[in-house]
């Protein structure tokens, strides 16, 4: 591949610094573009959705969606590879970044919108981005702005009330397990990152730069924080490692997070969305969860089946997945 890329992106998108990291990985020649009204032009002449990271090939194409942006150059550039060559731990990978995009993503939006502190932080720095010179006033102006939209989307992500309790008891359990995971090794499969890495790391990334959950973070998970440092500009440093190695702490990731938690609000979201419904309501890990259907995970829902679909005969899958739990969320048609 001949060129340099450009990535528009945002210091604050999970999913654009969780591509800017792997083509750092991948050593893409590439141009770091900050999303702000002075690019604004340029931006819309490639993007389809109005949404970030982008990222414009040589060519002049454009590309969006982070989950097929590595799924794609992990093909055009496969070394250092992201995916090991086990199947039944490659499936493992995609699913764990299935798990933080879509599940870990409530998390960070949940803190990052829903504590005053965190609120004005984080719309501070977007402000700051939005309005780059034009002066203090205009950006405490468009701070407000900012905070009353963003603070007005908590819906999006099932964040209310009455799924407040269970959104902040999954992030500290799950940044318990991780940290736990990380004990031993430098990234999630070992001694390099995996999709996995990619996908969790960016929610832990934003997570940590916010006022609440970066305290969590910094007061209880020293090996979660040394690997989000890791992850900014992450290197080979040994190789996958195979199941036996990982099982006893990746597994209670799996069977307590993935299988109790993100899977069945996956499946009842599809659902709902397949029925017309304009809510839905369903019990996880002894809570009520009750949110408006999201299209775009019913769509990566459906994603994650077919690529399940592709490796389900993988020695060992089978079996990880029926003590995991997560066996019968995936094979469901």
């Amino acid at each position: 591949m001949v060129g340099s890329y450009r990535i528009f992106g945002s210091e604050l998108s999970p999913y654009s610094v969780k591509v800017r990291s792997f083509f750092r990985y991948k050593n893409l020649a590439h141009e770091w573009i900050p999303r702000s009204p002075a690019v604004q032009a340029e931006f819309q002449k490639y993007a389809k959705l109005p949404l970030v990271p982008l990222v414009v090939t040589p060519e002049g194409e454009g590309l969006q969606d982070s989950t097929p942006i590595l799924d794609r150059f992990e093909t055009l550039a496969p070394e250092p590879a992201i995916v090991p060559a086990d199947p039944a731990l490659a499936f493992l990978s995609a699913l764990l970044e299935e798990y933080g995009d879509e599940w870990g993503n409530k998390w960070m939006f949940h803190y990052r919108w829903r504590y005053q502190p965190d609120v004005w932080s984080t719309s501070e720095r977007i402000a700051a981005q939005m309005m780059g010179a034009q002066g203090t006033l205009a950006v405490a102006q468009a701070r407000a702005a900012v905070a009353e939209r963003m603070t007005g989307r908590l819906g999006f992500v099932g964040s209310n009330d009455k799924t407040q309790p269970l959104i902040e008891a999954s992030f500290k359990h799950a940044l318990a397990l991780l940290d736990a995971h990380l004990a031993t090794r430098s990234y999630v499969l070992g001694g390099r990152p995996a999709m996995a890495d990619f996908g969790l790391w960016g929610q832990f990334y934003e997570a940590a730069t916010d006022p609440t959950p970066g305290a969590i973070m910094r007061g209880g998970a020293p090996n979660v924080m040394a690997w989000v440092q890791r992850m900014v500009s992450p290197k080979v440093e040994g190789a996958f490692e195979a199941w036996p190695a990982l099982a006893s702490t990746l597994m209670p990731l799996l069977k307590e997070e993935v299988a109790a938690l993100f899977l069945p609000w996956s499946v009842t979201n599809a659902a709902a969305i397949a029925a017309g419904n304009q809510t839905f309501d369903l019990s996880l890990g002894g809570t009520e969860w009750s949110q408006e259907p999201q299209k775009y995970h019913a769509r990566s829902l459906a994603e994650i089946r077919r690529k399940f679909a592709a490796a389900k005969t993988a020695p060992g899958l089978e079996a990880i997945l029926r003590e995991s739990d997560c066996l019968s969320w995936l094979a469901q048609a």
